[in-house]
């Protein structure tokens, strides 16, 4: 009767549109009224406790310093840096929109966050020198997938701490994926490029202006690498970089870049306290919905039905990267996280997988939700910045999901490349 419950009014709020820290909470208190057997101080005990861990700290935290660097005139100058380096490329302008992103991901960790910040300024930029409004809008928001896969992540954070993984290895099981992930748009791009004769710069740069451009870009530059250098030499933890990033950015927008008032400290701060409660509001509902879940041993029927339709471990990879795929496709990335990983990951984990890699092919399968219709969230930014349709821009944006989902299966079937850095530097191994 509890699963009944939970599951009937779980879906009838997610239908009529409720949002789903509020789906999760209100599935959970319809079993404490219906059932009579629990007391419904149980609710607000599991949400606090849900949210009550060091380590989300780096959530807020993380956030912060993206809205720091991005108001600080980092996203513009990185932008330039980009351009500098890969715009004598046919389809300069896509490329660049790419490495960009990959250098954005090292300071945001958010899709949402790099989507914004760069289709603002491409977007228009592409369309203008003869892109197609719907290729543009497209790599946008494909490229801005790898802000959760790129260290640091948010999305990574959440499922290190569902799961009692390493963050920090987490992390670094995310670098090499996300630089192939970057590499296969720009192949993607320069096909179309080709294809449709999109332009690029006519000179490449010289050396000189490359070098004059790293310097304008240091602090996007520098912050991935004392981010990942203090995870990586043991220095300090993830939360506790995050907290490192939150210094610099600040250092960098009011002293370096001198592009950072007082007056906006307190829309930073809102839009930070926002967007963290989001978050961690799911994350305390979720956890009183798992409760329940855990009391009707939901978790160990669920293996046992798979282990019942295969022992085979790449087989069951592959059901499990299909359900998460479509997952991807209706839910919120970290609301998806926290209801199915506690329930997937551990039969993963039991048939041989490293729980690293399977926490970074958890994230990678619902990151690729973030641009699959019909609730893709990257996809909407990009129609709003864009203003086009979801229907123009899902037909565009398949070949992308196409080569999205080919990485996704050669790191599935393939875990020791993921897994190079974090064991060449011992953390979560």
């Amino acid at each position: 009767m509890v699963l009944l419950v939970l599951g009937f009014v779980f879906t009838i709020s997610l239908l009529i549109g409720i949002p789903i820290a509020f789906c999760l909470g209100l599935c959970s208190l319809a079993v404490v009224l219906y059932t009579g057997d629990y007391s419904i101080v149980l609710i607000a005990q599991k949400i606090f406790n849900g949210m009550d861990m060091f380590s989300l700290m780096a959530i807020p935290l993380f956030i912060l310093a993206g809205d720091l660097m991005n108001l600080g005139g980092v996203t513009d100058r990185l932008i330039k840096f980009s351009n500098l380096l890969v715009g004598h490329i046919r389809g300069g302008l896509a490329h660049t929109l790419v490495v960009a992103e990959m250098f954005l991901s090292g300071i945001t960790g958010s899709a949402v966050a790099d989507a914004s910040a760069l289709g603002t300024v491409l977007i228009p930029s592409m369309v203008k020198e003869g892109y197609d409004v719907e290729f543009s809008t497209a790599i946008l928001a494909t490229a801005a997938t790898a802000g959760p896969i790129i260290p640091p992540s948010i999305t990574m954070v959440v499922y290190g701490v569902t799961m009692g993984v390493s963050i920090g290895g987490l992390f670094l099981a995310g670098l090499i994926p996300g630089i192939i992930m970057g590499l296969s748009m720009m192949a993607m791009a320069y096909y179309f490029a080709r294809k449709r004769n999109y332009p690029r710069n006519e000179r490449r740069a010289t050396l000189r202006q490359v070098l004059k451009g790293s310097r304008e870009a240091v602090a996007a530059l520098i912050l991935p690498v004392i981010i990942l250098g203090g995870i990586m030499s043991g220095v300090f933890t993830a939360t506790e970089a995050a907290a490192i990033a939150v210094f610099f950015a600040f250092v960098f927008g009011f002293f370096f870049f001198k592009t950072l008032k007082i007056k906006d400290i307190p829309r930073i701060l809102i839009n930070c306290a926002i967007t963290s409660s989001v978050i961690m509001f799911i994350i305390g509902t979720a956890n009183i919905a798992l409760w329940f879940l855990a009391t009707q041993q939901v978790p160990e029927k669920v293996a046992s039905f798979f282990l019942s339709i295969s022992g085979n471990p790449y087989v069951l990879m592959f059901i499990i990267n299909i359900l998460l795929l479509i997952t991807g496709c209706f839910m919120e990335t970290g609301a998806a996280i926290i209801l199915f990983a506690p329930i997937l990951a551990p039969i993963l984990i039991n048939v041989g997988f490293h729980p690293l890699h399977v926490g970074f092919i958890f994230v990678f399968n619902l990151v690729i939700g973030m641009i699959t219709p019909p609730l893709g969230i990257c996809l909407f930014v990009g129609c709003t910045i864009a203003r086009i349709s979801i229907e123009r821009l899902s037909r565009a944006i398949w070949p992308f999901v196409l080569i999205l989902i080919a990485v996704l299966l050669i790191f599935s079937y393939f875990p020791g490349i993921a897994m190079i850095v974090p064991r060449i530097f011992n953390i979560g191994v």
